[in-house]
């Protein structure tokens, strides 16, 4: 009789260990998905940005510096990896699109052309899908890490090795302002 009671104990922690490790490795899933969809969201933009540019560049001569640095960012995308980095380009865009969709509303000829009035709702809907998608994965990564710290899960990730997955924030104080739009300014 004692060796029922043993057996059937070791069979309910066997069954908890196992659906604890695969609660772990399905949030583990989400979070990965929830990256997805931020990066396919992210590369949508990056690839309506030249032809914004090319757009916008015949009419706002002067915000060179603004559409250059657009362009510097589109590049360095290809060389980030960590969601930190991609987070901290994501964030300086938007506030150089930000910064040009002001801008714009001083140029009429800009806002009644076809193709920027396009391009812009592209860019508006696409930045309405990146933040809806940032804060699902920031959702999903805050459920994955409390599953990693709490107990009796916390043991079965520290087991086989789950490691916590970071936010995506604005880490720079820069990214957190108000767009400054100067329309005075010819550089």
């Amino acid at each position: 009789m004692i060796i029922w009671v043993i057996l059937t104990i070791l069979l309910i922690l066997i069954f908890a260990v196992i659906g604890m490790y695969n609660g772990l490795v399905q949030a583990k899933i989400k979070v990965d998905n929830a990256w997805s969809q931020i990066d396919i969201q992210l590369q949508r933009r990056f690839d309506l940005i030249p032809n914004f540019v090319e757009t916008v560049k015949g009419y706002m001569n002067h915000e060179k510096q603004t559409l250059e640095k657009i362009a510097e960012l589109r590049t360095s995308w290809a060389n980030t990896s960590s969601v930190s980095e991609k987070a901290d380009l994501d964030n300086q865009l938007s506030t150089a699109l930000k910064t040009i969709m002001a801008v714009s509303e001083n140029y009429p000829e800009l806002k009644a052309n076809q193709n920027f009035s396009e391009l812009s709702e592209e860019l508006r809907n696409t930045e309405n899908k990146i933040s809806f998608s940032r804060q699902f994965y920031n959702d999903t990564v805050t459920m994955y890490n409390t599953k990693l710290q709490v107990f009796p899960s916390n043991i079965i990730a520290n087991m086989f090795n789950f490691t916590a997955r970071d936010l995506f924030k604005v880490e720079s104080d820069e990214a957190r302002k108000n767009v400054k739009v100067d329309f005075g300014s010819n550089s």
